[in-house]
């Protein structure tokens, strides 16, 4: 029985998040179909980073064990089973104790806002057609290294044992009129992401300043933020490992 790591991405539109489901279409109950359809045995795949339903991966990984023999060739009939919004990108043999979601040091984000009517943005993006000031944006994101306990930010009934994250980037870039949230942390919680970018576009805005926009994070109070944001405009754009777990 040997353990691999699967590297895939996807356009998270369809599906109902990453993590099967039950009733419900997901990332994970495709890969795990495919791989049953060209194998001919049931595998079971455990992933590193949960994304919820519409949110879009340009890397995450799944980890299994089977006593199947993988080649390279193998990708491309696998490709060929699964659907076009999701793609495989390699398997590789890992040690028997490699894990993808506890061996994980970092995940990294980008959440993409953009003002102007694009129909070329509207499943990858947030259309968000108001005045923002990218000093704003980037004086929140700065405040955000300063903390490390974010319950304002998870959404109730996650069942996670602490709220500690360590953010390790935040900053707000624009680029053609795009602006672009980069965010990399140890770990997420649930709907964070999209918390910490609703309740800083309100700082874009004007709407609430510096000092309040404290007060929320230090309320370890989740009604405070604001989770408005859709799925569309996030992607999960890395994981990283320690050197020497992939190959």
């Amino acid at each position: 029985m040997s353990r691999y790591f699967l590297e895939l991405s996807y356009k998270g539109t369809r599906y109902s998040g990453f993590q099967v489901q039950a009733n419900a279409l997901t990332v994970q109950s495709e890969v795990e179909k495919a791989l049953n359809i060209f194998y001919h045995q049931p595998i079971e795949l455990t992933g590193s980073s949960r994304t919820d339903a519409g949110v879009h991966a340009l890397q995450n990984y799944f980890h299994f064990d089977s006593s199947i023999t993988v080649q390279d060739k193998h990708i491309y009939n696998l490709n060929a089973i699964l659907p076009q919004d999701i793609v495989l990108k390699r398997i590789v043999q890992v040690a028997d104790d490699a894990h993808s979601r506890f061996l994980a040091t970092s995940r990294e984000y980008k959440y993409f806002v953009y003002k102007s009517k694009d129909p070329f943005l509207e499943d990858r993006a947030y259309y968000f057609p108001y005045t923002l000031s990218l000093e704003k944006l980037q004086e929140a994101a700065a405040v955000l290294m300063q903390y490390s306990d974010f319950t304002s930010f998870s959404k109730r009934n996650t069942q996670v044992k602490t709220f500690i994250c360590d953010i390790q980037k935040s900053q707000w870039t624009e680029e053609n009129g795009i602006y672009i949230y980069n965010v990399k942390a140890n770990r997420f919680l649930r709907g964070m992401v999209r918390g910490l970018v609703g309740t800083m576009l309100r700082v874009g805005r004007g709407s609430i300043d510096i000092p309040a926009f404290r007060a929320i994070i230090e309320a370890l109070d989740c009604s405070k933020a604001d989770f408005s944001t859709p799925p569309q405009g996030l992607f999960l754009v890395e994981v990283k490992y320690p050197d020497g777990i992939l190959p």
